[in-house]
């Protein structure tokens, strides 16, 4: 049974409010503004002074553990969106809220959320071209070049990948967040 406390309180609402919030913003408008992230990321830090201060290291919540699970969660994203793998709120999405999760939930969420955009990606390309055809299918996510062969092809602006992209990061990201927390929750706060 999981004893009600102010933190646990604390927690699910700042957590729960936030990953809705994200994943809201980023079906309706297609980012995760920093008004979101950035307070969501300060508000992380004094969680963990207020109800875990330093901790005792990696694995055990505190600022050490908060410390390492932003470096796994921003860090990660932040390889990926250089590389041309994502935005830069998916980032941010995950450097917020890896303050407030820890190293361990960081390390599951990343993953649960990959299959989830995986299995995602796999079912809207599978209801499109079953819906518009391979053709508009392909047409429509697929990047072509209207440039004769031979010549330079311009790079492709944000707005065109933006309508390319297939599904946003932060609906996955809630969902796996709540599925994890949720297992984990017999165990808070020693997540």
């Amino acid at each position: 049974m999981v004893e009600i406390s102010p933190q646990l309180v604390v927690f699910l609402v700042a957590v729960g409010v936030f990953t809705a919030s994200a994943a809201i913003m980023d079906i309706r408008i297609k980012k995760i503004p920093n008004k979101l992230t950035l307070p969501f990321f300060g508000a992380g830090i004094v969680y963990q002074l207020i109800f875990n201060q330093l901790g005792n290291g990696i694995g055990s919540p505190g600022l050490i553990d908060a410390a390492a699970a932003f470096a796994a969660g921003f860090g990660l994203l932040w390889v990926l969106w250089m590389i041309g793998g994502g935005g830069g709120g998916d980032v941010k999405l995950m450097g917020a809220l890896s303050v407030w999760i820890g190293f361990k939930l960081t390390c599951f969420v990343l993953v649960m959320s990959t299959v989830l955009v995986i299995l995602g990606t796999i079912g809207v390309m599978l209801v499109s071209a079953f819906t518009k055809g391979l053709y508009r299918t392909k047409e429509t996510y697929v990047v072509t070049s209207d440039a004769p062969k031979g010549q330079p092809v311009a790079a492709e602006t944000a707005g065109q990948r933006a309508r390319r992209r297939v599904m946003g990061y932060a609906p996955p990201v809630a969902l796996a967040t709540w599925l994890v927390v949720l297992y984990k929750l017999p165990k808070f706060p020693q997540f």
